[in-house]
């Protein structure tokens, strides 16, 4: 459920306590890629925690989340447990989806994670029909679109955002620019200087906000839900960020110029609020230490468990296709 009006010192903590599970899960993922143990697609969030964790403390069960194919921090974020997350990744039976769809297609809707999408800008789509669905049901519900600068220029976004202005349905599309759309830069794709000026010519509320700044970006999210709750229609919220590895593990992004990844990674938000937090006296590193090795430890048992797990049978070759499953 939403949190405190006033960024509280126990509000930066929830949020320190998710980045650090996003990005030490997604470290121990290129860690067992580059041992061979683990073979999958894989697009690491490094760099976008905050987003995600400061905005997930706004939603609850009953939202729904839809995000891209770089969005398992997304997920994380809004409650995707581990252990079906792991087995996923490793293509066992025991995964979200029974180990047939990888990091592209992420479902737990007990959790309101609904989908990750393979297809670009394919998330904002399927949110406004869940924004629709959600104004139906009439239970204050809010659904979330996440998607990334290059998917705010293809025909999905226009059509959703004309579409959820129009009904004014409770949907917060969550654009988190990272500069770079696969190996294009921002400055290359779009002649405009801020995404959620576009917000404007829907009849919509537009904000940009530095998404590695935890109280803006906090507070940015809070107005979006609360907006989108009290039936006064969806919000673009563009939250500006980086991204430090690449488009997929193995792009070294020799088209980033050194000094600009050398300035993004001299701030990096999550140990930037790791130090606020010592700093502000909001908590000791002991504190922080145990916490870490904590989800350290719920990585560590995820793992185990989804190399443990069987493979899927053939027989599941035929199944989730149809709807009647063939002979």
């Amino acid at each position: 459920m939403p949190g405190d009006t006033d960024f509280s010192a126990s509000t930066m903590l929830a949020i320190y306590r998710k980045a650090a599970l996003i990005r030490r899960n997604d470290e121990r993922v290129i860690k067992e890629m580059m041992s061979g143990k683990l073979q999958t697609p894989y697009y690491s969030s490094r760099g976008q925690e905050i987003i995600p964790a400061a905005l997930s403390l706004h939603l609850n069960d009953g939202d729904t989340l839809c995000t891209i194919y770089r969005g398992t921090h997304d997920m994380l974020a809004k409650g995707f447990p581990l252990k079906p997350l792991w087995a996923e990744l490793a293509g066992r039976v025991t995964g979200s989806c029974k180990g047939k769809g990888g990091t592209m297609h992420l479902t737990h809707p007990e959790s309101g994670c609904m989908v990750t999408t393979g297809i670009v800008g394919s998330s904002m789509p399927v949110a406004t029909g869940l924004g629709w669905a959600a104004k139906l049901d009439g239970k204050g519900h809010v659904a979330v679109a996440n998607f990334g600068d290059g998917a705010a220029n293809i025909g999905a976004f226009h059509e959703s955002l004309n579409m959820a202005a129009l009904w004014k349905l409770p949907v917060i599309f969550v654009c988190q620019n990272n500069r770079y759309a696969e190996h294009t830069s921002f400055a290359n794709s779009t002649l405009i200087e801020r995404i959620s000026d576009r917000a404007a010519s829907y009849g919509m509320a537009g904000k940009t906000v530095d998404g590695n700044d935890p109280e803006a970006m906090y507070k940015a999210a809070q107005e979006a839900v609360e907006r989108a709750r009290s039936g006064r229609g969806p919000t673009l919220l563009e939250a500006l960020t980086f991204r430090f590895n690449g488009h997929l593990i193995g792009d070294s992004s020799p088209y980033i110029p050194k000094e600009e990844m050398e300035a993004a990674l001299a701030v990096d938000p999550v140990p930037a609020l790791r130090a606020r937090l010592l700093t502000d006296g909001a908590v000791d590193d002991a504190a922080l230490t145990s916490i870490e090795r904590a989800i350290d430890d719920d990585i560590e048992e995820a793992v185990m468990a989804a190399y443990a797990a069987d493979y899927p049978g053939v027989s599941e070759l035929k199944r989730d296709v149809y709807a009647h499953e063939l002979a």
